[in-house]
């Protein structure tokens, strides 16, 4: 018998409210990481102004948040080896908390660069550690139901940022976007530490890859710095992201080659062998890239277009939680009876079709005809996110399972990453084109209008403007229904999994 089935043997199941409030303390811990990824978006013209630096230089607030955690996050499959999933999880937990209390403290932006650094380094193993201890704690035949709970707080947790972020330093101050995850830390400390700790993971004495970190590190931190400031640098007309550019691919060449060829990786990569995991991994982030153009788009559509603030267009966005959460426990159920991969197709399918429907935005819209969509949209989003967790993390080794959920995590992510970028880049280029394109076939008002010339020309400057980019929200809108289909095919790669995909596994 080996040490995890030993232990496991000798931990009694927890249950009733024991098992509600450890699970909770999980899925609230990656939520506050989550929340952190959105929540200063909005914030930055007011901590620019707090402490009396450009917008542009305000931006780092964010980068260094993504970088530090894009590090992290597929470290966490040896972190996990090395000192036990348990440990990892609380410590980066505490550091967390700290940091974010620093953070809120900070009187400089060097200081809050730094602090946020190390937050984000804190924050990167908690989302496939609090993911590994969901499948770890709970029975086996609830294990599906779990992955829901901590699937939704990856859902809604971008989403409710932006509406935090705003309010928060709209009526107290920037501050307290880090003061508010001091009481959602100490919650999940205290009752990880009560009902978590005991089903500790065994660990390995494994000698450090520092070739392997060091290029690590060099080609995460060079892409996700690429992908931040790309658009403000004017993409690869700039000097600087060119060289960032290099750096990334080279770096991934060398670090690649030598995970592949080292005895003992600082990241296993093996996990990619398994076909039914690249598939699901693949299918995820392909479709998490279409979810997250959306989230990225249609508050600044509502915001340029519509007069919306930031936070009534993150009120109107927000729907997409709400039959989210109520269908979460139905997807999970439904796993143990059908073929994943059927209502993995399901989930993505639907989000495909609702993308299909937001095409014909038109600029008068009301808020009903803006949040149905996001509402409709949430039904199929547990399906997807458990579907692929499922077969992913079902596919490989139970040996593996923090490996495998530190790079699915790190994956999407990244993909997260690429869509923000590629979807605001594109967004604004096909609004210039829609605009050039509508400009040349209007035509001057009347003077029987009542205008002016110069009154005539602003009228009509305005609503080319505005159709330009509702034409443009609508491109955006048809390529996410593209990645969508593309993601219901590519689950089919995965090899059809015999009987239920058993997450039991992984204990």
């Amino acid at each position: 018998m080996n040490g995890a089935a030993a232990l496991d043997k000798a931990v009694p199941w927890l249950r009733g409210w024991q098992l509600v409030l450890a699970g909770l303390s999980l899925a609230l811990a990656n939520f506050v990481v989550v929340l952190d990824i959105t929540i200063a978006n909005v914030s930055v013209p007011h901590i620019a102004g707090s402490l009396a630096v450009s917008p542009s230089q305000g931006t780092w607030v964010i980068t260094s948040y993504a970088v530090a955690e894009a590090i992290c996050v597929p470290l966490s499959g040896w972190l996990a080896a090395r000192f036990g999933a348990v440990r990892v999880f609380l410590t980066a937990l505490l550091g967390f908390a700290l940091f974010s209390l620093l953070c809120g403290l900070s009187r400089s932006l060097e200081a809050l660069i730094v602090f946020r650094i190390f937050q984000g380094l804190s924050g990167g193993p908690i989302m496939p550690m609090s993911q590994t201890l969901m499948v770890r704690i709970f029975p086996p035949e609830k294990v599906g139901m779990a992955l829901g709970l901590w699937s939704m707080t990856v859902v809604v947790a971008p989403i409710l940022g932006p509406i935090f972020g705003g309010t928060i330093s709209d009526n107290w101050s920037w501050h307290w976007i880090f003061f508010i995850n001091l009481p959602v830390t100490a919650f999940c400390v205290v009752f990880a530490l009560r009902y978590v700790k005991r089903f500790e993971t065994p660990t390995v004495k494994r000698p450090i890859d520092y070739v392997g970190l060091m290029l690590l590190v060099i080609w995460v931190a060079a892409l996700q710095i690429l992908l931040d400031e790309g658009r403000n640098a004017d993409w690869f007309a700039s000097p600087f992201i060119c060289t960032l550019a290099v750096v990334a691919v080279v770096g991934f060449a060398a670090f690649l080659i030598w995970e592949l060829t080292e005895a003992n990786p600082v990241v296993d990569l093996s996990v990619f062998a398994q076909r039914g995991y690249s598939a699901a991994v693949a299918a995820q982030s392909i479709a998490y890239a279409g979810f997250f153009s959306a989230i990225v788009v249609v508050p600044l559509f509502l915001q340029t277009n519509l007069g919306y603030t930031a936070t009534y267009a993150g009120y109107a966005t927000a729907f997409v939680g709400v039959l989210a959460v109520l269908m979460s426990p139905v997807a999970a159920a439904m796993m143990a009876r059908f073929d994943v991969r059927l209502l993995v197709t399901f989930g993505v399918a639907w989000l495909g079709i609702i993308s299909l429907l937001r095409t014909g935005w038109v600029s008068q819209m009301g808020f009903l005809t803006i949040a149905m969509p996001q509402f409709l949209q949430g039904l199929g989003m547990p399906f997807f996110f458990i579907g692929t967790t499922s077969l992913a993390l079902g596919s490989v080794r139970p040996d593996q399972t923090a490996s495998a959920a530190g790079l699915q995590n790190f994956m999407r992510t990244l993909a997260g990453a690429f869509a923000t970028s590629l979807a605001t880049t594109l967004w604004e280029r096909e609004a210039k084109m829609a605009h050039a394109d509508l400009a040349g076939i209007v035509h001057p008002l009347p003077q029987s209008a009542g205008f002016s010339p110069e009154q005539g020309r602003m009228v009509l400057e305005r609503i080319v403007q505005t159709e330009s980019v509702t034409l443009a929200t609508n491109a955006i809108f048809w390529g996410c229904t593209g990645l969508f289909a593309v993601a219901a095919l590519l689950v089919w790669v995965a090899p059809r999994p015999q009987g239920k995909v058993d997450l039991g596994a992984a204990h």
